[in-house]
């Protein structure tokens, strides 16, 4: 009987399973990728071949190149020296430089400088390609050469367990062996023109223009997701950057709880800028759950137009028609026609679902029809809009408890619902998304 095998430690299993001599080393030696953690650490050598330092990090200049490595950071004898990559021959057993250890600066400060090592690694990131917020585990470059001159640049980061695995094992065993064993390991790459950064702080972020411009493009729902995976102070980042409609677009779609904390922890006036944008229903569904004096600074800061929507809407009762509504709508004539219609929805700046009809009033602001854009939209341009009104008109009180215009909606399969007053004027109207918050909040 053969004796028993001591236990292991994940490293000493993992060394047993690389030292199996295998017959592909030698494709090992064709392989031009080059990480984060395999160059930090390399001997450097200056133009005479003299040992000068070793690398202690890598730099980027994202206001002049987002993805070319800029210089290196030597650590030596006499502190640490700043090695431009254009000074960078080949790296090969080591970084070979063409100049000479007293031609390199010192590197005295990080101005205008983002740290791959101190800045990204082990960082969150931002993966807009796959809508979610990801750790670095290290980072992936390709080399270039040009007139006897080293281009490198980041081509992606790595989130997945090769990353860990390399850093965990780097120093531990041969890097040959080490290279043989990530062979096996799937890689989970994002590219990195599909990483967003988040630099919390305001200077620095400014400093070196990093901004949120490819995760802008994605849908606010998606927007919001990514947002709710932030801590509070990353938050207050992507939204200080964002543009103001975009911001809206996406706080909109924040949970109640997540977005009142990042309204509250912005500036008054940028909160101003952002709450314009968003529809005055969901503007003052916002400020009223803020305090009264957070509120008041925001309202004081915005434009007076939206600023008077707003108000007007935060004295209705929340849980009411009148509480749900937006005053965002196109109300025409009686005597507009259907490309009085058009025309109107040309210039309209409110939100796409708010034109899904079109209303008629008197000339006392009395609600008098309703015209499905679909029925527009077939209609010649003379046609009058009297003659193109649902029948019957469907609407609700200003004071129509939630459950009363849920069941409208439901019973009727609107698209939109007129809120009247006591005197039967239009004052606003109830959209899907307006019910399906509504919804969403009971739970």
């Amino acid at each position: 009987m053969s004796p028993a095998k001591p236990d292991c430690d994940p490293i000493s299993q993992t060394l047993a399973l690389i030292w199996i001599p295998h017959p592909q080393l030698s494709i090992l030696k064709g392989m031009s990728t080059l990480s984060l953690s395999e160059l930090l650490g390399l001997t450097v050598y200056d133009a005479t071949g003299a040992v000068s330092g070793r690398v202690h990090e890598a730099t980027l200049v994202p206001q002049e190149d987002r993805s070319r490595i800029a210089s290196l950071i030597v650590k030596t004898r006499t502190g640490n020296r700043t090695l431009p990559c254009s000074a960078v021959s080949r790296i090969e057993g080591g970084v070979r430089a063409s100049t000479n250890a007293a031609e390199w600066s010192p590197a005295n400060g990080a101005e205008g400088q983002f740290l791959l090592s101190r800045d990204l690694l082990d960082q969150q990131v931002i993966d807009v390609h796959g809508r979610k917020v990801v750790r670095v585990n290290d980072v992936d470059f390709y080399q270039e050469t040009a007139q006897n001159r080293l281009i490198l640049k980041i081509e992606g980061v790595d989130v997945g367990a090769r990353g860990a695995i390399r850093r965990l094992l780097k120093g531990v065993v041969p890097l040959a062996a080490l290279r043989l064993l990530l062979q096996r390991i799937p890689p989970r790459e994002i590219p990195w023109e599909f990483v967003d950064l988040i630099e919390t702080d305001p200077a620095r972020r400014v400093k070196l223009k990093i901004s949120h411009e490819r995760l802008a493009k994605l849908h606010p729902a998606d927007i919001a997701d990514i947002v709710e995976e932030l801590a509070p102070n990353e938050r207050e980042a992507v939204f200080e950057t964002l543009d103001e409609e975009v911001a809206a677009e996406a706080l909109e779609e924040l949970e109640p709880k997540v977005q009142k904390a990042v309204v509250e922890s912005l500036d008054s006036d940028r909160a101003a800028d952002i709450v314009e944008e968003m529809g005055p229903d969901a503007a003052a569904d916002l400020l009223a759950d803020l305090s009264e004096d957070r509120t008041e600074e925001i309202l004081v800061q915005m434009q007076p137009e939206e600023r008077q929507e707003v108000a007007e809407l935060l004295e209705f009762e929340e849980n009411t028609a009148a509480g749900r509504m937006t005053t965002d709508y196109i109300a025409l004539p009686l005597s507009a026609t259907a490309h009085d219609a058009v025309e109107a929805m040309r210039t309209f700046e409110g939100r796409m679902e708010s034109m899904s009809t079109i209303f008629l009033i008197d000339s006392q602001g009395t609600l008098a029809g309703a015209v499905p854009l679909v029925k527009i939209a077939m209609a010649k341009p003379e046609t009058p809009l009297l003659a193109l009104t649902e029948e019957p008109l469907i609407y609700c009180k200003a004071g129509a408890k939630d459950k009363d215009f849920a069941e409208l909606f439901d019973k009727y399969n609107l698209l939109a619902l007129p809120v009247i007053d006591e005197y039967n004027h239009l004052t606003g109207i109830i959209t899907p998304d307006d019910v399906i918050n509504m919804l969403r909040a009971k739970l």
